[in-house]
C-alpha cells in the first residue's frame, strides 16, 4: 500500500509543476496532497494497537493543520486582501511544529526506557549552533525591524523556533536507541523536508528584503512548495508501510553510535559561532557580539561536557574489558588469570596474620563420557550446573575459579586440612546430576610459591583418581629439605 501511495503522490507532485500560475488551482492541489498524506497516517494508524497510535495521530493533525492553512492563506488574499503578518494562516502553519514535537517526543519515550544524556547532549549542541544562525539572521532582525507591528514581529519569529524545535527533536530522534527501519527514515525524510522548504523560503525572503528582483526568483515559488508536498507525503509512505510498529518499539540493547555524519554535524554545530564572527569581522562591524558570546560559551561547555561523557564511556568500557578478561565465560566464575593475581594475595595476607590457607584443585569425574554420551550442550550445562552448586556450597570467603576444561580450584582462606575437607566433601555431595569429582586438598606451609602449592594439590588429585575418584585426597607434606632451603 505505502508503494501504491508514494507512486500516485509522486505522479500529483510531478503535474502540479505543470498547472497554470492560478492560485486557486495550485492551493486546491497543494491541499489535496497534503490531506492524502494526512488520510494515509490515519489509515496506517488504525493498523496499530490502540495504544501505539498517538505519535501518528499527533502527525496527522500537524499536517491537517498546515495543509488547511494554504487555503485559509490563498481566501484571505485573495478574497479579503489580507496580506500582512499575521494573516489568518498563520495559526494553521504554526500548529505543525507543536503537533509533530509532540509526535517526536512520544516516539522517543516508546523507544527508550530510560534517559539518554548523550543524546540529549548531542541535540541540544546542535539545536544551539543552528540557533544562533537563526538568531543573527532571522529573529534579531525581525525585532529590529520595526515595518510590522508587534503581533506580526512575534508570528514571524515564531517560524524559526518552530524549526529548531523541530531540529532539536529529529536530532533527538537520530541520536537515540530503536530500530531504524523504513518507517523510522521516512518520517525523518519528512521533517528534514518540512525544515528544508523552511530554510530555502527564509533565504528567499531574505533575498527580496535586500533588494533583489522579485521576478528574477517567483520561479522558486514551485520549487519551495515542492519540497512540503514531498514533505506531506513522506509522512504517509512511512505511516502505511508494514514494518510502521518498528518506529515505536523499544530500543532493548540496540544503542546509536557517534557516525561520522554526526561528528559531522557536531562539528559544523560548534563552528557556527567562530564563523559568524569572522564573517561580521570580515565586513569591518560586530552587530551581534554578545548573542555570538553566549552562543560561543553554551557550546564549548557542551562540547566539554560531551567529552566528559566521552571518557566516562571509555572508563566504563575499559572496566567492562577488565572484568570479562577476568571471568570464565561458560561459567561466570573467575578464570585462571583472576586466579594467578589471588593467590599471591592470599598468601601474602595468611603470611601477615599467621592464618592457615588452603587450596583444592577439582576435577569432575568421567566428563568425557558424560560428553560422548550426550553431547556438547549437555556438558556446557553440566559445568554450569556443577559450578553452580559447588560455589554454593563453599563458604563466603571462598573464591572458586575454572582452571581449565573440567577442572576447578578452590580457595579457603583461614581453613586448615580439617576444615577444608568438610567444605569439599559438603561440594561434592551437592554436585548434580549425579557426577561427582576428585580432589586433591594441600595446605599451605607457610613458605613455599604459589606454584608449589598447585603442584601438592595438582598430585594429590591424580591420587584421588587412581583411588577411585568420587573423594578428597589430602596433599603430602613436602620433604624438609625441599623446605629447608628455602
Amino acid at each position: 500500500m505505502s508503494k501504491v501511495f508514494a507512486v500516485a503522490a509522486a505522479l500529483a507532485i510531478a503535474v502540479y509543476q505543470l498547472l497554470p500560475d492560478n492560485a486557486w488551482w495550485t492551493a486546491g492541489w497543494q491541499m489535496g496532497i497534503g490531506y492524502a498524506g494526512a488520510a494515509a497516517i490515519l489509515i496506517g494508524a488504525r493498523r496499530l494497537p490502540r495504544r501505539e497510535r498517538l505519535p501518528w495521530w499527533l502527525f496527522a493533525a500537524g499536517i491537517a493543520a498546515n495543509v488547511t492553512g494554504i487555503g485559509v492563506s490563498v481566501y484571505s488574499d485573495e478574497v479579503l486582501g489580507w496580506s500582512d503578518i499575521p494573516t489568518l494562516a498563520d495559526p494553521f502553519f504554526l500548529l505543525l511544529y507543536p503537533f509533530c514535537a509532540l509526535g517526536i517526543a512520544v516516539l522517543i519515550r516508546r523507544r527508550e526506557t530510560g534517559r539518554n544524556w548523550t543524546a540529549m547532549v548531542d541535540a541540544t549542541t546542535i539545536t544551539t549552533g543552528f540557533g544562533l544562525l537563526a538568531w543573527v539572521y532571522v529573529i534579531a532582525p525581525s525585532a529590529e525591524g520595526g515595518h510590522m507591528t508587534m503581533l506580526g514581529e512575534a508570528t514571524q519569529v515564531a517560524y524559526p523556533i518552530g524549526d529548531l524545535v523541530m531540529i532539536a527533536m529529529m536530532t533527538r530522534l537520530l541520536r537515540g536507541g530503536g530500530r531504524r527501519g523504513a518507517p523510522f527514515w521516512w518520517v525523518t525524510g519528512s521533517l528534514a523536508a518540512f525544515l528544508i522548504g523552511d530554510t530555502v523560503w527564509v533565504v528567499m525572503g531574505n533575498l527580496i528584503d535586500q533588494g533583489y528582483p522579485v521576478e528574477d526568483i517567483l520561479w522558486l515559488n514551485r520549487a519551495i512548495e515542492s519540497i512540503f508536498l514531498v514533505a506531506f507525503t513522506l509522512f504517509g509512505v512511512g505511516a502505511l508501510h508494514r514494518d510502521v510498529r518498528s518506529l515505536g518499539a523499544p530500543a532493548g540493547t540496540d544503542v546509536a553510535r557517534l557516525g561520522r555524519a554526526h561528528l559531522v554535524l557536531l562539528t559544523a554545530a560548534s563552528l557556527i559561532a567562530p564563523a559568524l564572527l569572522a564573517v561580521q569581522v570580515v565586513h569591518g562591524e560586530v552587530h551581534n557580539g554578545m548573542a555570538i558570546v553566549v552562543g560561543s560559551a553554551a557550546l564549548f561547555l557542551l562540547v566539554v561536557t560531551r567529552m566528559a561523557q566521552l571518557v566516562r564511556e571509555v572508563e566504563r568500557q575499559a572496566q567492562q574489558v577488565r572484568e570479562l578478561s577476568r571471568q570464565d565465560d561458560l561459567t561466570g566464575l573467575p578464570n585462571r588469570r583472576a586466579w594467578n593475581d589471588e593467590l599471591p594475595r592470599a598468601l601474602e595476607n595468611a603470611r601477615r596474620d599467621g592464618r592457615p590457607v588452603s587450596v583444592a584443585l577439582l576435577d569432575l569425574d568421567h566428563f568425557k563420557h558424560f560428553n560422548d554420551t550426550y553431547g556438547h550442550p549437555a556438558g556446557d550445562r553440566l559445568l554450569k550446573s556443577a559450578s553452580a552448586a559447588w560455589h554454593g556450597n563453599l563458604r563466603a570467603v571462598d573464591t572458586l575459579a575454572r582452571w581449565g576444561g573440567e577442572e576447578f580450584v578452590a580457595l579457603l582462606p583461614g581453613a586448615d586440612a580439617a576444615e577444608a575437607r568438610d567444605v569439599l566433601e559438603r561440594a561434592l555431595r551437592a554436585t548434580p546430576l549425579g557426577q561427582t569429582f576428585s580432589a586433591g586438598l594441600a595446605v599451605w606451609d607457610g613458605v613455599e610459591t604459589s606454584e608449589e602449592l598447585l603442584e601438592r594439590a595438582d598430585a594429590a588429585l591424580y591420587r584421588a583418581k587412581s583411588n577411585g575418584r568420587s573423594q578428597v585426597s589430602d596433599a603430602a607434606n613436602r620433604p624438609a629439605t625441599a623446605a629447608a632451603t628455602k
